[in-house]
């Protein structure tokens, strides 16, 4: 998890319950102990209704689990195999050059595959040309792109810096970089790789599935793609006032999408792209003229400046990518001090047109849309609720960083089917105007959805900043959050939704000792241990995965029952911590991406870890998931080491159902380095793509005396392009026997 930023900047007094505690009792329907029911192996599974009741015959998993590997390939089940789709700097059209992997390319990237390959979603192409709800013989594949922390693979010599090569910016920490080489070329490249690739993808003669060079669908959406902006009509002026930059004195429209993680995938078929980790590209060089104190306040809270402006400190972290120029504005608006006289001569507010959740029609090139609407934090996945015709939508986002909160939209339109492939048009309709909610979860099972509202005191009378109206509610929704006294989790990231029962999961990777302490822990957030060999520090430093299930299944409940599906552990840490009971077969840590088949019913599991990684690479589970309340109401018994001295205390939580090896099973281990983030699959189930993000990711800086050092070589060694540096990749994986996966 190098790549991501330690994130801590929720200093609200928001409670984590230990208070209330002992009166936690949660009512809960009987065991279910099968959940989606899925028909005998080679057959395609068809879900079983999850509402109780005990005939649901209990059904498993159909492959042997792998076991842990710190080898450098991808390990599978027997009977699985996988190909490699595309890789990091593949082009899109044919009229630039195939990828050296040396970093000697002279193009910018904008007609390459992007970097840090993440969220994905599958687009089938009609024979019309435009999207189809059903299964085709063509699709795009739309993929995210996230970070830049393997950008010194970009370059010959890696990055470089006051004409230094062998450069290895971490963004993350504060420092003066000095000036990036002055003809652009460097910072290009590594701006560019962000955003979305689109590309046409279809099987070949043989079988295989290929992308196709030169389709007219291939395209980047990256950091410089012009944006529109979105907002209800109501507060839509006011929004564009938050906006405003010498790109865009009106504040109408935006520059670009970054550090693009999660995904999702709307009912009306365009993708939605989250900005995850967005803050950290921003920079205020020494000595910089300060904004105004609400600003400031602003960027704090979203971590674009992590130390007071002084003129001996760097403010803010970044590429450097703000010292290319001092009047190319592709350069400049990095640069998120107060350069000019107003608002309108800068790019103050740059960093108020990132944080959102952009809309992109995956089969036109109609300009996507920011829907403001939303909220403004580090999205993480957007996931749908179930769509019932004639009621209202509900999306759900986690914001990754340590100590955030989960958020729910609700649409004020209500789902008419019709609407079924009308792109960024019937967006607007949609993600426009609805109300955007923060989530409580109580000590008893329950919890509520706090809405973000100008109308609530909480709100419009908060004491730490002084909301001006609604808009600021939307492009500040984290101190809205902290406000109306949302719950501080453990980090929450992707989400997705059980379609067998509407129920969402949404994962918590982890959290540290600063917030995570057994005088600091809550029924949603229950353990606080140290890791179990001293690789990962305390915390909770294995994660764990929350579910809830709406009040009456209604997309506009404003409350919901909850409780663990599953807390990740090393199978050896103690029933203390390893409260799943995991085994050598199934044990995890740091769970991140998270996707429920529809062809299955299956939950795939993916992890971006540090904690476990001396074991085992990250890797890609499949689990059987039950129903909320399927387990029981346990008591955590925390134990860790605070400030030289050992703390113990107790608390009490809801665990669902033990899974077992039957039913929670590792299905995939990564190469060295590498996270497995982002799946998708075909429709009928027989084919899986997933993303193995950044291999060799704690490789030494290109030209560094242990240059070609490499953690990893994949996927060269593995037969896919030139060989040498690590790149990231999409895997195609099918069954030996053309069947059905995992089951």
């Amino acid at each position: 998890m190098a790549h991501h930023p330690i994130e801590d900047s929720n200093t609200s007094s928001n409670e984590h319950f230990a208070e209330v505690l002992a009166k936690a009792n949660l009512s809960r329907r009987s065991i279910i102990r099968g959940g989606v029911g899925l028909f005998a192996v080679g057959s395609l599974p068809m879900l079983a209704a999850c509402g109780g009741g005990d005939d649901v015959v209990e059904k498993k998993l159909g492959f042997n689990a792998v076991g842990k590997s710190i080898a450098d390939n991808i390990v599978l089940p027997a009977g699985y195999t996988f190909s490699v789709l595309h890789a990091t700097g593949d082009r899109l059209v044919s009229s630039i050059p195939a990828y050296s992997n040396m970093g000697t390319e002279t193009d910018d990237w904008s007609q390459r595959v992007g970097d840090h390959h993440d969220g994905v979603e599958f687009f089938y192409i009609g024979s019309n040309g435009k999207y189809s709800a059903t299964e085709t013989s063509r699709a795009v594949l739309a993929m995210n792109h996230e970070s830049s922390a393997d950008a010194h693979f970009f370059h010959p010599k890696g990055q470089t810096s006051n004409g230094v090569n062998g450069k290895k910016f971490t963004q993350f920490g504060d420092w003066d970089l000095g000036a990036r080489p002055a003809d652009g070329l460097e910072a290009l490249k590594e701006i560019n790789h962000h955003g979305v690739s689109l590309v046409e993808v279809g099987k070949t003669a043989a079988g295989k599935w290929e992308y196709k060079v030169d389709s007219t669908y291939n395209r980047r959406v990256n950091a410089q793609t012009p944006m529109r902006i979105t907002a209800p009509a109501a507060h839509l002026a006011a929004v564009k006032s938050f906006m405003v930059t010498a790109f865009d004195t009106t504040g109408s429209t935006s520059r670009g999408t970054l550090n693009n993680c999660g995904t999702g995938y709307t009912p009306w078929g365009s993708m939605l792209t989250c900005e995850e980790n967005w803050a950290v590209y921003f920079h205020k060089p020494k000595g910089s003229a300060a904004v105004d104190a609400k600003l400031t306040a602003a960027h704090q809270r979203y971590g674009v400046a992590r130390a007071p402006l002084a003129s001996t400190a760097t403010v803010g972290s970044g590429q450097g990518w703000h010292t290319v120029s001092t009047t190319d504005n592709r350069f400049t608006r990095w640069n998120s001090s107060a350069v000019g006289a107003s608002a309108d001569a800068d790019f103050r507010n740059e960093p108020n047109t990132f944080g959102f959740i952009v809309e992109i029609d995956p089969l036109a090139t109609t300009t996507p849309a920011k829907r403001v609407a939303m909220g403004r934090f580090a999205h993480e996945a957007a996931v749908f609720g179930k769509p019932v015709v004639g009621k209202p939508l509900a999306m759900y986002s986690g914001d990754d960083s340590r100590n955030e909160y989960i958020y729910k939209f609700v649409s004020a339109a209500n789902w008419d089917e019709k609407d079924i492939g009308g792109g960024t048009a019937v967006g607007d309709k949609y993600l426009t105007e609805g109300k955007l909610y923060a989530s409580k979860f109580n000590a008893d099972g329950t919890g509520q959805w706090l809405e973000l509202s100008i109308s609530d005191p909480k709100i419009a009378g908060y004491a730490t900043y002084t909301f001006a109206n609604q808009a600021d509610v939307f492009v500040n929704a984290r101190i809205a959050a902290d406000a109306v006294g949302a719950t501080k989790m453990d980090r929450p990231e992707w989400g997705s939704v059980n379609p067998a029962n509407g129920e969402i999961y949404m994962t918590l990777t982890n959290n540290s000792s600063a917030n995570r302490t057994p005088g600091k822990t809550d029924a949603a957030n229950p353990r606080a241990y140290a890791d179990n060999d001293g690789r990962k520090g305390s915390g909770n430093p294995n994660g764990h995965i929350i579910r809830f299930k709406e009040t009456d299944s209604s997309s506009t409940a404003v409350s919901f029952k909850w409780d663990i599906f599953l807390f990740g552990a090393e199978e050896d840490a103690g029933a203390a911590i390893n409260l799943s009971g995991l085994n050598a077969s199934n044990s995890f840590s740091s769970p991140d991406g998270l996707w429920f088949s529809k062809a299955t019913g299956i939950c795939w599991i993916q992890t971006d870890d540090g904690a476990f990684t001396d074991e085992t690479n990250c890797m890609l589970l499949a689990a059987i998931p039950g129903t909320v309340g399927d387990g029981s109401k346990i008591t955590v018994d925390n134990k860790m080491t605070v400030s030289g001295a050992e703390v113990t205390a107790k608390q009490d939580t809801f665990i669902g159902a033990a899974l077992g090896d039957a039913k929670l099973r590792r299905f995939l281990v990564a190469p060295k380095g590498a996270e497995v983030t982002g799946i998708t699959e075909t429709a009928d189930g027989k084919t899986l793509f997933v993303n193995i993000q950044h291999p060799g990711e704690n490789t030494p800086a290109i030209g560094s005396a242990a240059a070609h050092a490499f953690e990893s070589q994949w996927p060269g060694n593995a037969g896919y392009g030139p060989t040498g540096r690590p790149r990231s990749a999409t895997i195609v994986i099918t069954r030996t026997d053309g069947g059905v996966i995992g089951v």
